[in-house]
């Protein structure tokens, strides 16, 4: 059975499930921020992903290591993580490889999650290490999901809501085909010297899911513009940044991502594809984000 890990420093407090190692509930003065999942719209909360991102062509690609079958995401959101280090504020979970994630991704892994909360923002962190003797192709990222309206926000709707970035620019996005599969080649226009994105639901009718590239500064606030309520994420790390929302859900999902979906244009080689990293044996790489609510 799952377990559930809380975490708490002054009064930011996050708890995480062994299962997917997936972050169920991040509170700041008692207000919850985080979704927290509905099968109306979408069971999950914020799941991880690893060892890909998005969706490869029917769900299959060659790698020099074999063949490799994985669906939406990777594998990792789907299996029980054990707890290798604990704190009062800090809690690392650990997922090894197994002859059953060897069957759908050929490699030896082990993938490390640490959250830790300071009081005003936690912190999440992948380590990936390759276990194994063949260079291990990878990528990987994050999917919380935030109450919209936030906590505090008295009369606030969805479309009262703006993600807010560091300075004007202007962003297009991928569009996105029946199998969730990325054309870069047709992007449709997302800001045109602008700061600010207003939400809607009819925003995700089109885009389905935003695909943003080289956000300014890596970093980007869900601001309500009434109540000034949200959540800040920094994340130098990743290059990528997704943003999505179920139909008519009170909620969005903002992604920081090191890869996306197979592109349209690119072959059924995993290690040919966009974002796509590799580690040789026994080396070891860590990446994180930050989520501030306020």
């Amino acid at each position: 059975m799952p377990t559930i890990t809380t975490i708490r420093k002054g009064a930011l407090k996050a708890s995480v499930s062994s299962m997917g190692a997936q972050i169920m509930s991040l509170r700041l003065d008692g207000g919850e921020y985080l979704w927290q999942g509905d099968e109306r719209f979408w069971p999950r909360r914020a799941p991880i992903l690893f060892p890909i991102v998005g969706c490869l062509r029917d769900g299959f690609a060659k790698s020099a290591a074999g063949e490799v079958r994985l669906g939406r995401h990777g594998l990792a959101r789907n299996h029980e993580h054990r707890i290798v280090e604990r704190t009062e504020d800090s809690v690392t979970f650990q997922l090894d490889s197994t002859p059953e994630t060897m069957r759908a991704y050929p490699y030896a892994f082990r993938l490390n999650m640490t959250y830790a909360v300071d009081g005003e923002r936690m912190l999440q962190r992948f380590t990936v290490t390759n276990t194994g003797d063949e260079t291990m192709p990878f990528t990987l990222g994050g999917h919380p999901a935030f109450n919209v309206p936030a906590p505090g926000a008295d009369g606030e709707a969805f479309d009262d809501y703006e993600l807010r970035f560091a300075r004007p620019w202007t962003a297009t996005s991928p569009t996105l085909d029946a199998g969730g599969l990325c054309d870069f080649d047709r992007p449709l226009s997302v800001l045109e010297d602008a700061d600010s994105l207003p939400l809607s639901h009819e925003l995700f009718d089109t885009y389905l899911t935003l695909t943003l590239q080289d956000v300014p500064g890596r970093t980007v606030t869900l601001l309500g513009t009434k109540g000034g309520h949200g959540v800040k994420l920094d994340f130098d790390d990743f290059p990528y940044l997704g943003v999505w929302s179920a139909p008519g859900a009170p909620f969005v999902a903002i992604k920081p991502w090191r890869g996306v979906a197979t592109c349209r244009d690119e072959p059924d080689i995993l290690e040919e594809k966009r974002g796509m990293e590799s580690l040789g044996r026994g080396e070891k790489a860590s990446y994180e984000f930050s989520v501030s609510p306020f």
